[in-house]
């Protein structure tokens, strides 16, 4: 749960947050940060970082040149204590959206700029999203046509367990209709760490068939078995369906071997790799990449061999492809038990 995360001092935080790294493995940057959200626009690339009460942008001409861009304030209230702020692009419009408030009241907001470093709007709208729970993580994406939401949250007023669900959007501002779930924590292999156990950060992409992926962080973000897993929606399938989407039997990209999906293996320099990026042009999914090549990736991790805390988190470049043929198998549900089609390979 990310409450424990923030139990640091804001200031600390903030001093941490551009204080330098030991020498780079492997796709470490200097920045000292966690949750990097990352999208290309033209040649530029555009990273967002929360920084104790406020949000910053940075930009360079790689995602690497991130860690060294200047950070300039788009947003900040006092005692607001933001977390993980996320950057899309709809409309030609940057929206910003982040989860702020108190213990059981966080909730998530939007800002937006029609430029990607200034300009934004002071006054952050909550979104009404559906049953007005505990939310943190949001993003926003169009699929086939339709705007939806996804987020992490509680079922009810406790941090019994973080899920993940969707919900239609009519505007980028306006969520629409009940909210669904689509995954829980339920399997052994996002069990190791709890209280709560999560299912948190959801990222959206589309494979090259066309079909809908939410690759999320699985387990306590406070250890090193923190990993990526993916959800992957059936063809055809219904994205407010539960039962349409199968998830892959294991981490994708984790520091432990014991919780890999057969075929996948461990990290090599990063402990618990989690809360990515995938760094597309204006976060389109529709720009999502084809098979074959390798394409850009930021997530935040802990340098091995260096103590498992938030504080020593930082930002790593990396790559990913997708993986054909990858099966993803269920048992006990009201429909199809397996289901293969295109996964994914994460690289540090």
């Amino acid at each position: 749960m990310k409450l424990r995360r923030f139990a640091v001092s804001i200031v600390l935080f903030a001093a941490a947050a551009i204080s330098a790294a030991p020498a780079a493995e492997a796709g470490q940057t200097s920045l000292r940060a966690a949750d990097p959200s990352v999208l290309r626009v033209g040649s530029v690339y555009v990273g967002v970082q929360s920084v104790g009460d406020g949000i910053v942008v940075r930009q360079a001409a790689s995602p690497d040149g991130l860690a060294s861009a200047p950070a300039r304030e788009i947003w900040s209230a006092e005692g607001s204590d933001v977390w993980a702020p996320e950057i899309v692009v709809d409309g030609g419009r940057f929206y910003v959206y982040f989860a702020a408030g108190a213990g059981n009241l966080r909730r998530m907001y939007v800002i937006s700029s029609v430029s990607a470093d200034r300009g934004y709007t002071t006054n952050p709208i909550q979104l009404a999203l559906p049953d007005g729970k505990w939310a943190i993580d949001g993003t926003l994406f169009t699929f086939n046509g339709q705007r939806w939401f996804v987020w992490s949250g509680w079922a009810g007023d406790t941090n019994g367990e973080q899920n993940l669900y969707i919900a239609r959007m009519s505007t980028p501002t306006t969520p629409t209709g009940p909210r669904y779930i689509i995954s829980q924590p339920r399997e052994s292999w996002e069990r190791v760490v709890g209280d709560p156990y999560v299912n948190e950060a959801p990222e959206v992409i589309k494979d090259p068939n066309g079909q809908l992926h939410v690759v999320y962080s699985a387990n306590g973000s406070w250890s090193d078995q923190y990993c990526l897993a993916d959800l992957r929606l059936r063809a055809g399938g219904d994205p407010a369906f539960v039962w349409d989407w199968y998830k892959s039997n294991g981490c994708l990209f984790g520091s432990n071997r014991a919780t890999m999906m057969a075929g996948w293996d461990p990290t090599l320099h990063a402990n618990g790799p989690g809360h990515h990026s995938f760094v597309l042009l204006n976060g389109d999914i529709a720009t999502s990449p084809p098979a074959g090549p390798t394409f850009p990736l930021v997530y935040h991790a802990v340098p091995k061999g260096t103590p498992y805390s938030w504080t020593n988190r930082y930002w790593y470049t990396g790559t990913f492809c997708w993986w054909g043929s990858t099966t993803y198998s269920r048992a006990n549900v009201p429909s199809a038990n397996t289901n293969t089609g295109w996964g994914l390979k994460f690289f540090e």
